[in-house]
């Protein structure tokens, strides 16, 4: 199952079933799914601790920690699809619609390369 061939609604259902099999979904509040989606969003901000940017790039080339980061990713991915399953959120037109905000908020002709209308380039927020 890879990215191309898989749909959301293929994943939502997995989370789905999972959750299901389990009964948790009496467990899965919208609350207790945004701070658990946090709680994982921290357990992979911790593989990147003290990291330059540039260090951070290099962990496609250790498998081992790659794939510690893609676990923590999915955690973070399955937390936010059981979200949108307890909601009822259609992710794919809520993606779509922050897109076109964001389009609208950061025009690509003004922000390109830029962060924010403040940047000063003076070694920027990649610490």
């Amino acid at each position: 199952m890879s990215d191309s061939e898989t749909t959301v609604a293929e994943l939502k259902n997995l989370v789905e079933s999972f959750v299901d099999r389990r009964d948790w979904r009496q467990f899965h509040s919208p609350k207790n799914l945004s701070m658990s989606m946090a709680i994982e969003a921290a357990e992979l901000m911790e593989h990147f601790q003290w990291l330059s940017a540039e260090e951070s790039r290099e962990i496609v080339r250790d498998s081992r920690k790659l794939g510690e980061v893609a676990d923590e990713l999915a955690d973070v991915i399955c937390y936010a699809l059981a979200l949108a399953n307890q909601l009822g959120l259609d992710l794919a037109g809520a993606v779509r619609n922050k897109m076109a905000k964001n389009e609208a908020k950061y025009p690509a002709e003004a922000y390109r390369g830029r962060y924010g209308p403040e940047d000063r380039r003076q070694g920027g927020n990649e610490e």
